[in-house]
Formats: structure tokens, sequence, C-alpha cells
């Protein structure tokens, strides 16, 4: 039988002093450019989709071998500098009992969607005992990684409320911006027991091991800046508060975010990523106008160009690498997930390139 999550001792963190990632994420320069990509563990790898074949997502999500195996399989085509855990921003929703599902090409789709006091009341915390099989996940990754590092990742409090307001995606978040503006307290009531969910999914996948964290804002740039301060940041600020203790670095990401990184910086992240939208060098100059430190970036190539030919693929790479020196560390990435038509020997590629480039 399982060991409660709660009292099951904290994974032993393996010493990984030598990684190229963990010090471009804690500000220093390591001898070469440390690269990994979002959505690297996916179906742009055959031997994913392979492993995948009739198993549903949430199925995966939930199967600590799957898991494992999953995560390392870019780790050992690649060479990348870094694993992302093998999960979905849902996982923590579902195992708090919330009725939602992935569907193949659509995402994710919520069965009752939440939208007014009522259904937020409705809504149970995590018990950290739920996610047992995923941290048995993580547990085994930390045994099998060697010396590369794992990245656990949680979806922020906006981008699962948007999921769960709307019902599934959404390209303009019409009633999640209504919701929001119009009844600000159940906003901040949903989107408060959103940040809990996310944090003891977080402190889980650290306390398994994990020796960095990503907290996705996937479509945190669908809002102005105001609306940013107002409604999301405090929750945010919440969620990677309650890690910094793990003394693990902190990434905040979100796509079309280039009018409210300082905010996202805000927030708590140690190194703040960049979407293809805006160059590196203007992030850095955003980040630090009011005389902040030179922050971290990562990013920030544009996925669509992983299909054009090797020479604009190479000639990008290298304009970021330079961009990407303005920071005080810069960790190469994608400016969003990898395409899943993507060739793997491309990426294989790029990260040979990325190596060959001082950090």
């Amino acid at each position: 039988m399982s060991t409660p999550a709660q009292s099951r001792p904290r994974t032993a963190h393996r010493d990984l002093a030598g990684s190229p990632f963990l010090a471009a994420a804690r500000g220093r320069r390591p001898a070469r450019l440390p690269v990994w990509f979002m959505r690297q563990a996916g179906r742009s790898l055959p031997e994913y989709r392979a492993l995948r074949e009739g198993v549903p997502m949430l199925q995966a999500c939930f199967d600590p071998e799957m898991i494992a195996e999953i995560t390392i399989q870019p780790v050992r085509r690649h060479g990348v500098d870094a694993a992302i855990f093998f999960s979905d921003i849902v996982v923590p929703l579902v195992a708090a009992g919330i009725d939602v599902d992935i569907v193949p090409g659509t995402g994710p789709v919520v069965a009752e969607p939440v939208r007014d006091a009522a259904a937020v009341r409705r809504l149970t915390g995590l018990d950290p005992r739920r996610l047992e099989p995923v941290l048995d996940g993580t547990r085994l990754l930390v045994e099998r990684l060697g010396q590369t590092p794992l990245i656990g990742f949680a979806g922020a409090p906006f981008t699962l409320a948007s999921y769960l307001i709307e019902g599934g995606p959404s390209r303009t978040f019409e009633r999640t911006k209504a919701l929001m503006h119009s009844e600000p307290e159940v906003w901040h009531d949903l989107a408060g027991r959103l940040a809990g969910i996310a944090v003891t999914f977080l402190r889980g996948q650290v306390e398994a091991g994990a020796d960095a964290v990503q907290l996705f804002d996937s479509w945190a740039g669908a809002l102005t800046l105001r609306e940013y301060r107002e409604f999301v940041l405090p929750h945010s600020a919440r969620v990677l508060g309650a890690v910094a203790d793990l003394d693990v670095p902190r990434i905040h990401f979100g796509v079309g975010t280039g009018e409210i990184l300082p905010a996202m910086r805000e927030a708590g992240a140690d190194v703040v990523g960049v979407d293809w939208r805006v160059p590196l060098d203007e992030a850095v100059r955003r980040l630090t106008a009011h005389g902040e430190p030179a922050p971290v970036v990562q990013g920030n190539l544009d996925p669509a160009l992983l299909q054009a030919s090797w020479p604009v693929i190479e000639a990008e790479v290298r304009r970021i690498a330079a961009e990407g020196r303005a920071a005080a560390g810069h960790i190469f990435n994608l400016g969003h997930g990898v395409p899943p038509g993507t060739g793997p020997e491309v990426l294989t590629r790029v990260v040979e390139l990325v190596h060959s480039l001082e950090g």
C-alpha cells in the first residue's frame, strides 16, 4: 500500500552541480547554452505515438511507468538539458474530482462548467493522496534521469479557471472575462481554490524529486495589464510563493504576454518565459525598465519555423542566442510547444547547434 503523500518523506534531490540548465536558471553563465522544448515529450516522436497507441491521455498521465518513459524519450533522443514531467495541466483537476476529459483534436472539455458561486463552492480541495500514481512517476524519473534535471509543472489559476468557466478551449475568453468583471468575488474564490490545487501539485512534484518548476499561464496574454494585476497576479504569486522554500528555480510562462512580462516576473518568477513575439533583448529591456536587476529568460524560437529550411532555422537560433546574452541567464526554448508534425531530426539538430554556442 502506498504511503500517504503528506507523510511520505521528501525524496533527496540529486547533486546536479554541473547542470547547464540549473546554472542558467540561477542567473549564471554555463559553458554552453542549455536547451529544452515545451511539449518535447509528445506526438512529434514516433516512439511516443507507439507507446500511447490505444491509451487515453488521462490514463497515461496516471500510469507511473508510462509517465517516466514518455518523459525520458526526448532526453534519450535529442540530448536536451532538462526533462519536463509528462502530464497535463488538468491532471490535478481530475485528481480533485472535477469531471474533465482531454478530447483528441479539441483539448480539455469540462462536463459541467463552473459559472456561478454555487458551482465554485462545490469544488473541493486536492487530497495529495489522489496524486500518488503521478508522483510515483516523478520518483521513477529521479532514479532514471541520471544528471538530467526534471522540471515539474502546473497550470496557473487563470488558465485553469478559463477551462472550467468556458467548458473547454476558447479564443476569446468571453465568459471568463465577464465573470471576472461582473462577479469579482466569485472569480477570486474560484482562482483561490485553483491556486491551492496548483500548490499541492507543484509541491508534490518537488518533494518527489523535481529540480525546477514551471507555472504555465498559457492564456494570460488575453488580458490587459490592469486585468492581470487585479484578477490574476495575486493568485499566481500565491502559487509561486508557496514553493519558494523548496529552493528550486521557478519558471513562469504564457503566450502573447509581451505587455505583462514585468508583472509575471513580479509574481515570483526566477525565470521569465518569453514567446516568439518579443525579441529576448527587448524582453530584457521591458523587465528592467524600472531599475530591476537583469532577469533570466527562457525562449523563444517560433515553433512554426521548425518547418522551415535549415538555413532559416540556424539563422534564427543564432539570432535568439545573441539576443539572450542581454539577460543574466538564458535557457533556449521555443516560444510555445513543439508542433505535432515536427520532424524529430530537426529538434535534434537544433539541440546540437544550441550546444555549440556559449551560454
